[in-house]
């Protein structure tokens, strides 16, 4: 059963929420938060799988509260989704690289919203969408001038080259096939990574391609 806490300050999105999620085989909604900082909480409480954070909240907003419940060590196995308003949220690319697994606009089709739910669950990123890894080029370009950093020091000249395609977005199948591995060997120099460069998930592998220059703005 995946458990799904909502936080979200408008009654009438979580309630649209808990009717579609809790409607779904293999799915529940534990909670509802009005805020970030009543999010953060409940999370520690509840420790649901997946937590659907609106971005912009009053009070603790939903960019803190990532931060905070992706800083304890008892959440480690909580993801996060964003809830956005616009594709372009200022704020998207800071939650990714504060632990969130991926983000959603709040229009999005009922069935993606399941579907993202599960994958995440499941420990996947939502990194399908273009505009996902157009905006994480467009955000560490403003933070910073890449450099080398983030532990890569620790990975093998393989692990850099899987690495710098995770970062534009290629799944392990594709990765096998530009690097003319299996699937599962790509899948394992993945969950290498993410255990040397203590990364949450894929999403964060993402940021840190970015951040260290293995992947530069643009090359998308």
């Amino acid at each position: 059963m995946i458990r799904v806490l909502l936080a979200d300050d408008q009654a009438l999105v979580r309630a649209g929420f808990r009717a579609l999620l809790d409607a779904q085989d293999g799915m529940t909604v534990v909670g509802e938060a009005a805020d970030g900082e009543q999010a953060v909480r409940l999370a520690g409480e509840l420790r649901p799988d997946v937590v659907l954070m609106d971005i912009r909240m009053p009070g603790t907003d939903g960019l803190t509260a990532t931060r905070r419940i992706g800083e304890d060590p008892a959440l480690d196995a909580t993801r996060i989704i964003m809830l956005t308003t616009f594709e372009l949220d200022e704020y998207v690319f800071e939650a990714l690289r504060g632990g969130a697994s991926g983000f959603l606009v709040k229009d999005t089709e009922p069935a993606e919203l399941i579907q993202a739910v599960r994958v995440v669950a499941c420990g996947d990123a939502l990194l399908s969408p273009g505009v996902t890894r157009r905006l994480i080029a467009e955000y560490v370009a403003r933070a910073k001038e890449p450099g080398l950093g983030r532990g890569l020091d620790l990975l093998t000249e393989r692990e850099r080259e899987v690495l710098a395609l995770v970062g534009t977005g290629m799944t392990n199948d594709e990765i096998a096939g530009e690097l003319y591995m299996s699937p599962a060997t790509a899948k394992t120099h993945v969950s290498r990574m993410m255990a040397k460069l203590h990364a949450r998930d894929r999403a964060q592998l993402v940021v840190i391609a970015y951040e260290s220059g293995l992947v530069k703005p643009g090359w998308l």
